[in-house]
């Protein structure tokens, strides 16, 4: 069995220009699920460009981010367009803003996420919305599933997608067992497919060339976990890391707790669908059995 991909150990450029209209700046946030970190992307053709996902907020990120607009011919943001409000893609707005004066800030809205950002004053951008600069229109797209409030963004001008963390570039994306929702998921998948988009600037890990082969290779992908999670619960009782010790035994120890949230998502989709049950409060650590 070959090793699996993973983002562990990758290496990027700090900045690299993906296309005429796209460079990327690493967010300085490495580590184990978000691999060489989060990747933030200036947009555009123009002196100002827009501004997706600005990182966590490490020191180091802003002098990278000063490297990328050199390297873009970038003067100045226009405005931070934000996928989602995981922490890793939010966190860095403040400063940001401190460092590059105040610009609007575009954001699906979900009040669960965004209440400690109350002070940004966030424009709400709704599925379908759009974002533009000179040389780049950036329409909104509602990919629910990893969390709810996630957008990806078709880049019009090149028919290619911005894809958060819906899709990385090496790896399966993580579903939350608590804020995540598998079922959604798959179907963000779905429309992401129907969009046909061209390549696929991910939120971690690189540039993706053939971007449907990429989203039907994820959707089989989670079919074929599903059909393993079967297989192990007609075993008979047992933990979702019950699960993931023999489903995962090929990844590294340090990932199968999110893997575990993953399963976990995958048996409440069955237990939805009359075909799994479980006994414990927390769905996590619950014991599961097939009906």
């Amino acid at each position: 069995m070959s090793a699996p991909q993973i983002m562990q150990g990758m290496t990027l450029p700090d900045v690299d220009v993906w296309s005429e209209r796209v460079t990327v700046a690493l967010g300085q946030n490495p580590s184990a699920f978000a691999g060489p970190g989060t990747n933030t992307y200036l947009v555009g053709t123009g002196p100002e460009r827009l501004l997706i996902d600005p990182g966590e907020g490490k020191d180091s990120y802003l002098g990278i981010l000063e490297d990328g607009m050199k390297a873009a011919g970038c003067e100045r943001i226009g405005a931070i367009v934000l996928t989602h409000g995981h922490p890793d893609h939010i966190g860095g707005v403040r400063s940001v803003l401190e460092r590059f004066g105040r610009v609007p800030v575009w954001k699906f809205s979900y009040p669960p996420f965004d209440e400690g950002y109350a002070d940004l004053e966030m424009i709400d951008l709704a599925d379908g919305g759009s974002v533009k600069t000179k040389g780049a229109t950036l329409r909104a797209v509602h990919t629910p599933g990893h969390a709810p409030d996630h957008l990806c963004f078709i880049l019009e001008e090149e028919r290619s997608l911005f894809s958060g963390d819906n899709v990385l570039g090496v790896g399966t994306t993580i579903i939350p067992a608590t804020s995540g929702d598998l079922g959604q998921y798959m179907d963000s998948l779905e429309r992401l497919l129907a969009e046909n988009p061209t390549a696929i600037y991910p939120a971690h890990g690189p540039k993706i060339e053939d971007a449907p082969a990429k989203i039907r290779e994820y959707i089989a992908h989670r079919n074929e976990r599903e059909q393993q999670i079967v297989v192990e619960l007609a075993k008979g009782p047992r933990t979702p890391m019950t699960m993931v010790k023999v489903i995962y035994a090929a990844y590294p120890e340090n990932l199968h707790a999110p893997a575990c949230q993953s399963v976990t998502q995958h048996l409440m989709k069955l237990e939805r669908e009359g075909r799994a049950q479980h006994r414990g409060d927390d769905l996590v650590t619950a014991t599961w059995s097939p009906i």
